[in-house]
């Protein structure tokens, strides 16, 4: 089986932005409010950062559930992993997500401005300042014959589209408008020349598209 780019469970607003204006550490997407946009998430079985038994059930667990299944390795852009912007000032932020982040694989961070890996639990990060396609090529030798997981944010997504790499896309649209921020496309039918899609609505209301290569 070929090894797979994959764009899963990545939520957008009803206006197309995948995050809010004027990102900072206190708050990483910006002006928009994550516990709107992520809500039918957060609300599933599924969800990682689960503490509590219960949650929904359907299509956003399935969906949820399946961002884990068959991936191998992650990509992702700079502004998923830090707030800060240039220069490392210094190499002690390690990512948001604590000592034991939710990735399990090794994660390939597209910077303009390297730094050595480190490993957090069973996750190693690596820092490349290269092109979608070195980045695609790198990660899929490390996922060891599982799919890649291209995990935002928004550029970075843009930039493997307009590239032509990525094989298939989850896009969760939630009821919501941002007005202002990163945006991922202005109407998500400009795909469709490369894109089949299928449009499904989970219980929480949110609008789950699916893509995959024609």
């Amino acid at each position: 089986m070929p090894q797979l780019l994959r764009v899963q469970c990545f939520t957008v607003s009803r206006d197309g932005f995948g995050s809010g204006e004027g990102q900072t550490l206190e708050r990483p997407f910006g002006h928009a409010d994550p516990a709107t946009m992520f809500s039918w998430a957060g609300a599933t079985a599924s969800w990682a950062n689960r503490t509590e038994p219960g949650g929904t059930r359907g299509l956003d667990d399935y969906l949820t559930r399946d961002m884990r299944h068959g991936i191998g390795a992650e990509i992702m852009g700079r502004n998923k992993f830090s707030p800060q912007r240039g220069p490392w000032e210094n190499h002690e932020w390690q990512g948001w997500w604590g000592d034991n982040p939710p990735f399990h694989t090794p994660v390939f961070v597209l910077t303009h401005h390297e730094r050595p890996s480190f490993t957090l639990a069973d996750t190693t990060f690596h820092f490349l300042d290269t092109t979608p396609a070195d980045a695609l090529a790198r990660a899929k030798e490390a996922a060891g014959g599982l799919d890649v997981r291209l995990g935002g944010g928004v550029t970075t997504i843009r930039q493997f589209l307009e590239a032509d790499l990525v094989d298939t896309m989850h896009v969760a649209v939630a009821p919501v408008d941002l007005g202002r921020g990163e945006r991922l496309w202005e109407d998500h039918t400009e795909l469709l020349d490369r894109f089949h899609l299928e449009s499904l609505t989970g219980r929480s209301g949110v609008t789950h598209l699916l893509f995959w290569r024609r």
